[in-house]
């Protein structure tokens, strides 16, 4: 069974930073390596976006325009883990974040995401 567990949200202030991760267990653990990794957001009231994405090799990578600059995903193989790291948070970036898998070289649209985690919150605010 693929299962996609994401850690790391909670509650910051404005300009902090905060590390996500999401670690591949099933057979998207075991394939991990051949999956394309993202992050999305879905904020209360808003449609679910895409926020980043990482190759499987992990050489190319994409942003939402709103975090380039502020925030880079990465991932390691070795443990079947991809993380995103969220440096000078705004309010704005509070929401739900999901981690996805991807069969795909590189995605960026959800739907080219077959695998989903349950989400974990991310609070900016003074």
């Amino acid at each position: 069974q693929v299962q996609l567990v994401e850690s790391g949200g909670g509650l910051v202030q404005p300009g902090g930073s905060l590390r996500l991760s999401c670690a591949a267990s099933g057979r998207t653990g075991r394939t991990f390596s051949s999956n394309a990794m993202g992050w999305f957001r879905q904020a209360p009231g808003k449609e679910r976006e895409f926020v980043a994405s990482i190759s499987r090799s992990g050489s190319s990578t994409a942003y939402l325009d709103s975090v380039k600059g502020r925030f880079t995903i990465s991932r390691d193989n070795a443990k079947n883990t991809v993380y995103l790291q969220m440096n000078s948070l705004k309010p704005e970036d509070t929401a739900v974040y999901y981690c996805a898998a991807s069969r795909k070289t590189i995605a960026t649209m959800a739907g080219d995401f077959g695998s989903w985690g349950q989400g974990t919150q991310v609070t900016v605010s003074s």
